[in-house]
């Protein structure tokens, strides 16, 4: 868009972006640093706190951005849009970025799958049962981690408030700012993940204790996590973007947290890297044709996001 259609400043953008970032990260320690209430007695304790600091934290970002976008005069749905919030076109919001984003992970499922077929065939081998006693075991101990993880709060985090969170802040909050603000797509796609990347800056100080102020293992580790923060954030923002849906980011993140880093080779199991290998071609083959605009809305020329910005090609 040009200089002089924009609803706000450069400036004013990128200070409010990166206001947001910081605030989010500062919020979660304002139990301890500004109410000086007393240390957590437990994780299940010390992790609600967090939650709690966390959604205030996104409800103040998408305050701010009521008020400097123009979308006052918006009617509910509208202003909904805005954000990525939207209840059309949903089923191709989940499929279309978890299909594209699981091929990533294709060297991880393949490993996956070879671990569940030894672990059957040691299982097997052992005279443990039939073939359908195996099977009820396997699904017997499937259950047992999905109650397990359901119990479990530190999944809660990973899979429910983090990526609600990160992705009401730093995609549905900020994208619509920076690309008020004059910035272009591509622009935002690279800068929003190095103010994305702050807020997992925290992380530096809470792995420098655990590591025993080893200040090269923490430097190492933290990095390693920051470029993957950053190329993930870069994924994230470009689904945004290219959808104008918020789930579509929403779904890939749960997704990534789910599978971790991915597996890009193992010992004996060249299969794996190959698998890898095959996905990582499928994933940037389709990259452009399941992100596009056209999927996720009936006209891209009359889009539900209010700035347009799901019809750039």
């Amino acid at each position: 868009m040009e200089e002089e259609s924009c609803s706000i400043s450069k400036a004013v953008a990128v200070t409010a972006c990166t206001a947001m970032a910081l605030f989010y990260v500062a919020v979660l320690y304002a139990p301890t640093l500004i109410l000086r209430l007393p240390p957590p007695t437990s994780l299940q304790v010390y992790m609600t706190r967090r939650f709690l600091c966390a959604f205030i934290s996104t409800a103040v970002s998408v305050l701010v951005c009521v008020l400097i976008l123009p979308t006052r005069k918006m009617d509910f749905s509208l202003l909904l849009a805005a954000y990525g919030i939207r209840a059309d076109h949903i089923w191709q919001a989940v499929v279309f970025p978890l299909s594209l984003t699981s091929l990533m992970y294709l060297g991880s499922m393949a490993l996956k799958s070879l671990l569940l077929v030894d672990s059957w065939g040691e299982h097997m081998y052992h005279g443990e049962g039939s073939l359908l006693d195996s099977a009820i075991f396997f699904w017997t101990r499937f259950l047992d981690w999905v109650l397990l993880t359901v119990s479990n709060v530190l999944a809660w985090r990973n899979y429910v408030v983090a990526p609600l969170t990160e992705e009401l802040v730093f995609r549905a909050c900020m994208i619509p700012v920076l690309l008020s603000g004059g910035f272009k797509p591509t622009t935002v796609i690279f800068l929003c993940p190095i103010l994305f990347s702050l807020a997992h800056l925290n992380h530096f100080m809470e792995y420098y204790d655990k590591q025993n102020n080893n200040l090269t293992k923490t430097v190492m580790v933290v990095g390693l996590q920051l470029c993957y923060t950053v190329v993930f954030g870069s994924y994230a923002s470009f689904l945004f973007v290219r959808t104008g849906h918020l789930l579509a980011p929403l779904v890939a993140h749960v997704f990534c947290n789910f599978m971790g880093l991915p597996v890009l080779f193992s010992r004996r199991r060249g299969v794996v890297s190959l698998a890898f290998v095959v996905g990582m071609v499928g994933f940037l083959w389709l990259l452009f044709p399941m992100t596009s605009p056209h999927l996720f809305n009936e006209k891209t020329n009359n889009c539900r996001c209010w700035h347009g910005h799901c019809s750039w090609n």
